[in-house]
């Protein structure tokens, strides 16, 4: 199972405003570096959770389809299935019919369910499934505690800032990070 991004968000949860204003920074100098963490926090935010903030259209690689017909999807919550395809032995795409799909898109993981679909002939990644996944469009759609996450992790970032350069971030997560997504994190076995 296999995870892409076919179009990533359009914008980010927070404004260069809101971070300005958490850190009390009055001017400019700094402007590039904050949208910089900005961008790391969310995505350190998305990997240690699982879930797309922002609406953002993904792609999953199956090589099979499960035995009890429900694929899960642990990137969510998932808007829409966009497309459904496999891959014949001679890598020939088909489509996959969407019209009878049932989707629990909500739900961690989010599921999928089928009906009657083709076997791949491609034994690696014969399955693709396209999906749009995220709160929405703006970050007024986030949670407010993933928001205030992200603002305490850029906050440590900035400070870090003279000591690691910005693609060796994150260097931490502040204290009360991981409280902050502990309802937001999926529980596995």
């Amino acid at each position: 199972m296999t995870y892409a991004l076919i179009e990533p968000p359009q914008a980010e949860v927070l404004t260069l405003g809101q971070v300005k204003a958490h850190l009390r920074i009055d001017t400019s100098a700094e402007d590039d570096l904050l949208q910089q963490l900005i961008a790391t926090a969310r995505e350190h935010l998305e990997r240690e959770t699982g879930l797309c903030l922002l609406r953002q259209k993904l792609r999953l690689y199956l090589d099979r389809w499960p035995k009890d017909g429900v694929v899960q999807i642990i990137r969510g919550p998932v808007q829409a299935i966009d497309a459904a395809t496999i891959y014949e032995a001679d890598g020939k795409p088909v489509n996959v019919s969407l019209d009878d799909h049932l989707l629990d898109g909500q739900a961690r993981p989010a599921r999928l369910w089928l009906r009657s679909p083709p076997l791949p002939g491609q034994a690696v990644n014969g399955i693709e499934i396209d999906f749009t996944a995220g709160f929405g469009e703006s970050g007024a759609e986030v949670p407010d505690p993933l928001k205030r996450a992200m603002l305490m992790h850029i906050a440590l970032m900035y400070a870090y800032r003279g000591v690691l350069a910005p693609e060796q971030q994150p260097g931490g997560v502040p204290e009360g990070y991981e409280r902050l997504l502990a309802a937001y994190r999926m529980r596995r076995l």
